[in-house]
């Protein structure tokens, strides 16, 4: 830390990104980026043509891609908000709807970026835990007293919420934002973007990265009402209004138009994801209900950490997290068939080689 930080940024703990090491070729399960590419149409878009008019700026409003979100999704593309990654909205929904008298809500155990922006803007931040099941009760978040951010599916849990029960959350909550972030949404859930009409304290938030496999292209959106649409646009016209390039606005419209082909890999990787749990409950897992494009997977011997070490030794990566609750647990995404038949035969054979060494 330099002597020029200021003090109030001193006890900052940034977001820890899942790893990107460069030293090897390793099977890649830690980030819940898909395995599978961009729709051709995706390629198409990208050109040449499209290259050469990097000179220019981009649409700040993203009018096209909008107006093909709306469509999408049966809204009016006033009710879509774009922005560099759904990081970026969920960094000003946190900006623009809460301080230091209007805290926030969040499960103890979800996306690590949450408490992230609570400390960077000096927000209150109400962790509440979770069952013993590591489902979601809303009981707390109902008659709340700040905005409430649930992650549906959850991370790292992988677990769904019905959306019946984030109508109880909504209608008790009238006056309070409620923020759900529906990054793991298409591999198994169902939207909430169709109570926007009916809830006008809802922001849903989405993203590119994960099943419309564009992580490496920064492109989130946001479906709410057109008073919150605004209030986001605020924020972002305050901040960097040419956060999206031409280019990923550009990829972005084809994979709207595209959606035919999305729908079909997620249902790939949920054929997939089903086979992983069966084979790795088969081997002896504890393997949480996944609504999402990972599993959240505990070994009845061997130790989170030390399984993500042996993992990472043999050539594939998952993401292992700390936190005292879920230290034994191991994130590993869902790639391809191919991936996850080596994945689980690992394991199997890590279990083995650790009871021979305990004994």
């Amino acid at each position: 830390m330099s002597r020029f930080l200021m003090q109030r940024f001193a006890g900052l703990h940034a977001y820890t990104p899942g790893e990107q090491p460069q030293d090897m070729q390793y099977i890649k399960l830690n980030t819940n980026e898909s395995p599978y590419p961009p729709a051709p149409a995706v390629f198409d878009a990208v050109n040449a043509n499209e290259v050469g008019k990097l000179r220019l700026y981009p649409d700040p409003e993203g009018k096209r891609l909008k107006e093909k979100l709306a469509a999408l999704y049966g809204v009016k593309a006033e009710n879509i908000f774009l922005s560099n990654g759904s990081d970026d909205i969920l960094n000003f929904a946190f900006l623009a709807f809460c301080d230091d008298t209007h805290p926030v809500l969040f499960p103890e155990i979800s996306y690590g970026f949450y408490s992230v922006y609570a400390d960077l803007y000096g927000i209150q931040a109400k962790k509440i835990p979770l069952q013993y099941d590591f489902s979601i009760d809303i009981t707390p978040y109902c008659n709340a007293d700040g905005m409430v951010v649930i992650a549906n599916p959850n991370a790292p849990t992988g677990l769904l919420l019905p959306q019946q029960k984030i109508e109880q959350i909504l209608q008790s909550n009238p006056e309070h934002m409620v923020v759900i972030d529906e990054a793991y949404i298409d591999f198994g859930g169902t939207s909430c973007s169709n109570l926007i009409e009916k809830y006008d304290n809802l922001l849903v938030v989405q993203t590119f990265s994960k099943s419309r496999s564009m992580a490496g292209a920064r492109l989130g959106f946001a479906i709410a009402s057109a008073q919150i649409i605004e209030d986001l646009n605020k924020i972002k016209y305050s901040t960097n209004p040419y956060s999206i390039n031409r280019l990923t606005l550009a990829a972005g419209e084809a994979a709207v138009d595209s959606n035919q082909y999305y729908i079909d890999l997620c249902e790939k990787i949920i054929s997939t994801r089903t086979r992983t749990v069966t084979r790795l409950r088969e081997i002896g897992f504890t393997v949480l209900d996944s609504a999402a494009n990972f599993v959240f997977a505990k070994s009845n011997g061997i130790p989170g950490g030390e399984l993500y070490c042996r993992l990472k030794e043999k050539g594939i990566l998952v993401r292992h997290f700390e936190n005292e609750k879920i230290k034994d647990y191991i994130r590993i995404t869902i790639g391809t068939d191919a991936q996850m038949a080596i994945c689980v035969d690992q394991l199997e054979q890590l279990q083995k080689e650790y009871a021979n060494e305990n004994g």
